[in-house]
């Protein structure tokens, strides 16, 4: 168990926090590929992941089940926003 420090740090609260945010670089994305790219790519994923929370959910049951089919539905949720950007780079007609 960790004890709180017997002397907490003093927060201003009307001074900003400064939080500086560095991505990992040992995956990083190049910065000339274009939107529709990155879109497809994650739609891709998103619809590998949908396959996985599927397959796993037909051997779970009860709670566990009802949880990654959870899972399942924000997967196909996010794909469904992929794909409504995807359509506004190249309407089908």
């Amino acid at each position: 168990m960790i004890k709180d420090s017997p002397n907490p740090p003093e927060i201003n609260p009307e001074q900003p926090t400064k939080t500086t945010y560095r991505p990992c670089p040992i995956f990083t994305i190049r910065p000339d590929v274009n939107s529709e790219t990155l879109l497809v790519h994650a739609c891709e994923t998103l619809a590998s992941a949908n396959v996985m929370a599927t397959e796993l959910s037909s051997i779970l049951t009860g709670p566990t089940c009802n949880l990654v089919l959870g899972i399942q539905q924000m997967i196909v949720l996010a794909q469904l926003s992929v794909n409504r950007v995807l359509d506004q780079f190249d309407p089908q007609q």
